[in-house]
């Protein structure tokens, strides 16, 4: 893991580093940005092919799992030799030993009834021979088992067999088949003889214990020898746990943590504003392709904050642009209401003259052309007054505050009531909702929308006008119901438009404009406007005003005549 220390910090002095003290613009970011090097820039260095984070960290635990499954394999072989020599300790060689020792007994058992009763003739004397007899037949059985396999031992055990044979063919066997009362004749004749067989039958058995013991002693230290280096590999593996713990704290610390350190770094000073402060390739492949494409999106984040700036300058040049095309508009407006009006005013009132003066006294066509003169200024002067409102709405009167939208109602009803009273209308509300807003502009809403419902009302029937509200969501669901002629649903956006008329001036006089304007007024208040083109009998103009949320309780409502 040497590789991430051969990669060196860049010099922090060259023409990218930021003055202390001094927030470099985008554009000397992107010139220090470009004077860094093909190496840093999107073009970027070519990979070179080294080891990955992932690549050291799968070599690094292959190695460590190969050396723990090493050391794991000794410590296995190692239990296994210790469990086959307790095995054969416990199970063979002890048990061997013990019924060595039971035979030798045995034996000595016989030899000293045989003795006793070559010495008196008495029978029990016999006792111990006969017990021994019993007690060598099985001494010899187990012997049998246990030494089968191991040459030495079962030699041993033949030799014993073979000289107790002999010893008890000429000695033990005349003597005991002697009659009782008297000494055995035998037993005297063959005292030397015995005594010499006897003593090489006891050689024999103590050769074997000598052998068997030596066994016991051997498989003791290999037992002893075997937990040894058990604890030994128990160590080593304890070492090995700890060095590769090290190993791993160290490479991590060297080979991700201390590329993120500085790869942290270097973001930060981007982030403060240095954007032409290169992002250090170091560490891993991996960390280093990181930390170019870290140092790629540096330069298009400097790039894009300079079209920013140059497309932030172009908005404040439109900015200004509309600044002073609105305040040509607002000259205009005041010249069209003011000086058109005046002229207007004059063709008007001289027309009305000529009217007055001469109506009979020219033929009809003089009289219907100045008819038409009059009709032409007051209509013009109409479409000025109305153009001018149009113009006003969010303009003009644009200061929100807390608005009841049943005062509006109300005020709006007043402005209509020599309308209202020649047409028969009835006007029914719900209560309406509290609203930010503005008071003039949402009271000429509520007249447009009235007005309009009583001048398109149906000629057999009087006006029936509803306002209703429900709150769905965020949003007041309004709407104002008559029982007129209708809209068709094809005109259903067309009426919204400004001077859009879907009658003759003849049939219901008016600019075209009242429905223009209350779309604009619902726009300005953040809400929608429509017709509900699934209404029958007459319009349901529906509209939506935003519901006044807790924090505008400090919103001071609009006094009453503003």
């Amino acid at each position: 893991m040497s590789q991430q220390d051969q990669a060196v910090r860049p010099d922090q002095s060259h023409s990218g580093a930021q003055v202390p003290g001094h927030r470099r613009t985008a554009a000397s970011a992107a010139t220090a940005a470009t004077a860094a090097g093909p190496d840093l820039r999107r073009g970027r260095a070519p990979r070179d092919g080294g080891w990955t984070t992932r690549r050291y960290l799968a070599f690094g635990t292959g190695a460590a799992l190969i050396l723990l499954a090493a050391l794991s394999a000794l410590i296995a072989v190692d239990f296994q030799h210790t469990s086959a020599t307790s095995d054969r300790l416990v199970n063979r060689t002890a048990p061997a030993l013990t019924a060595s020792v039971r035979l030798e007994a045995a034996m000595i058992n016989q030899e000293t009834g045989v003795r006793g009763y070559g010495l008196t003739g008495q029978t029990p004397f016999l006792q111990p021979y006969i017990n021994g007899l019993a007690e060598q037949r099985d001494a010899i059985a187990a012997l049998t088992t246990l030494t089968a396999g191991d040459r030495q031992q079962a030699a041993d055990l033949a030799t014993v067999q073979s000289r107790a044979a002999a010893w008890q063919e000429r000695i033990a066997t005349p003597i005991a088949a002697s009659p009782a009362g008297a000494p055995p004749a035998v037993a005297a004749q063959r005292a030397s003889e015995g005594l010499t067989l006897f003593n090489a039958l006891r050689t024999a058995m103590s050769a074997e214990q000598s052998q068997l013991q030596n066994t016991t002693t051997v498989e003791t230290a290999a037992i002893k020898h075997a937990y040894a280096q058990r604890d030994a590999l128990f160590t080593a593996i304890g070492l090995t746990v700890l060095v590769l713990v090290l190993l791993v704290f160290e490479g991590l610390r060297r080979g991700v943590t201390k590329p993120l350190t500085m790869i942290s770094t270097d973001t930060r000073e981007v982030t403060a504003g240095d954007f032409g402060h290169p992002v250090a390739a170091t560490g891993p492949a991996d960390l280093r392709e990181l930390a170019l494409d870290i140092d790629a999106m540096r330069e298009r984040l400097a790039e894009e904050l300079i079209a920013t700036n140059r497309d932030r300058q172009a908005l404040d040049a439109q900015a200004r642009e509309l600044r002073r095309s609105n305040q040509e508009l607002e000259q205009f407006a005041y010249v069209a209401s003011h000086d058109l009006q005046e002229p207007l005013r004059k063709v008007a009132s001289f027309c009305q003259l000529l009217q007055r003066r001469y109506a009979g006294q020219l033929d009809d066509r003089a009289d219907q052309y100045i008819g038409y003169a009059v009709d032409g200024a007051e209509r013009m002067q109409k479409l000025i007054t109305d153009l001018l409102a149009f113009s006003r709405v969010g303009r003009v009167h644009h200061d929100h505050a807390l608005v009841n939208l049943d005062d509006c109602f109300a005020a709006a009803v007043d402005d209509l009531e020599i309308a209202a009273a020649e047409s028969g209308a009835e006007f029914e509300s719900d209560p309406l909702p509290t609203v930010n807003g503005d008071t003039t502009q949402l009271t000429l809403l509520f007249q447009n929308l009235l007005a309009n419902a009583i001048k398109f009302r149906a000629p057999d029937r009087p006006p029936r006008i509803r306002v209703s509200a429900e709150r769905v969501g965020p949003m007041w669901h309004l709407a104002v119901t008559d029982n007129g002629i209708g809209i068709a649903p094809e005109y259903a956006e067309r009426v919204f438009l400004i001077f859009q008329r879907l009658h003759g001036k003849d049939a219901y006089p008016g600019s075209g404009i009242g429905l223009a304007m209350c779309r604009k007024i619902v726009d300005f208040h953040g809400g929608t406007i429509g017709v509900d083109t699934g209404h029958q009998d007459g319009t349901r103009i529906t509209f939506t005003l935003p519901v006044v949320e807790e924090s505008t309780e400090d919103v001071v409502e609009e006094p009453e005549g503003s």
